[in-house]
């Protein structure tokens, strides 16, 4: 199982440099999951950065890629807070995780999943990597 992080569909989305390695990923993998607050994240973001439309590009993706939706638990949100602890915006530590990065991150450690993610803020975290770092 892979958990998926808002940072990875929106590049697939975007045509961002890593969206054949990311489409990949997404098309070999026998189960994905999303946090249901990770989709809330990645649907604001997509109809900001393009309306509407590309919001349903995004439904299609999770569709195409049989992604599970799954609820945010009591227990995601201890983790979250956690992680908000030790990796939030504002505490010092360099990943900087922001309210979005949270759901991303509980899901993937509460089921011990690697997370599909672009950028350095996860990497700075204990979270496996779905792709590890060149």
């Amino acid at each position: 199982m892979i958990a998926v992080d808002t940072s990875a569909l929106l590049a697939i989305l975007f045509g961002e440099p890593e969206r054949e390695q990311f489409q990949t990923i997404l098309d070999n993998s026998d189960a994905l999951t999303i946090s249901a607050g990770t989709l809330i994240e990645a649907r604001i973001v997509t109809r900001r950065r393009a309306g509407d439309d590309m919001v349903e590009l995004l439904h299609g993706l999770i569709e195409q890629a049989q992604i599970k939706i799954e609820p945010v638990t009591d227990h995601h949100a201890i983790i979250a807070h956690e992680a908000f602890r030790k990796y939030g915006k504002g505490n010092g530590h360099p990943a900087q995780l922001n309210f979005g990065d949270l759901f991303s991150y509980a899901l993937a450690k509460a089921r011990n999943a690697p997370l599909l993610f672009k950028g350095n803020d996860f990497a700075a975290t204990d979270v496996l990597p779905a792709v590890k770092a060149a």
